[in-house]
């Protein structure tokens, strides 16, 4: 009987170990879900901070603030949050015209969009937000290249 309870305590032991590390396992899952990036990039606050200065710095670089000179910068940092937020996995919905219709006859040159793409890494070091979840917002941003560019 003895080697039986010794038995039943190990098992349960056992068992505890199994669900611990399974709960663990979960977590872990969970923080590398579908909004890591959101959450990597300080949620809707953190995103709606960065583009701040991202529009900010868009709109003084002599590489492209010509594109912006007639721009209403509060709706472009308004539509920008939503559409990271939402790219990032966020719970927002971009609500602006697709990217074809929004950038039409703009004559973008990939020389320009590579500049846009610094300034929005320069906007997120300036916020600390770790380059890997950098990575992962411009990896996301990358596909429109295609549609945007067009010179």
């Amino acid at each position: 009987m003895k080697n039986f309870s010794s038995f039943t305590s190990a098992i349960s032991v056992a068992c505890s170990v199994a669900a611990l590390s399974l709960s663990v396992h979960i977590n872990a899952l969970a923080d590398s879900g579908a909004d890591a990036v959101y959450q990597g990039l300080g949620q809707k606050a953190g995103i709606a901070s960065f583009v701040q200065d991202f529009v900010s710095i868009i709109t003084t670089d002599d590489r492209i603030s010509a594109a912006f000179a007639n721009a209403d910068k509060e709706r472009l940092g308004f539509l920008l949050t939503e559409q990271f937020c939402e790219l990032s996995g966020g719970p927002c919905k971009y609500s602006g015209k697709d990217m074809n219709s929004a950038h039409e006859g703009m004559n973008i040159s990939n020389t320009q969009f590579n500049a846009l793409a610094e300034d929005l890494q320069i906007a997120m070091d300036k916020h600390d937000i770790p380059s890997s979840i950098q990575n992962k917002l411009i990896a996301k941003l990358a596909p429109m290249q295609r549609v945007v560019v067009t010179k």
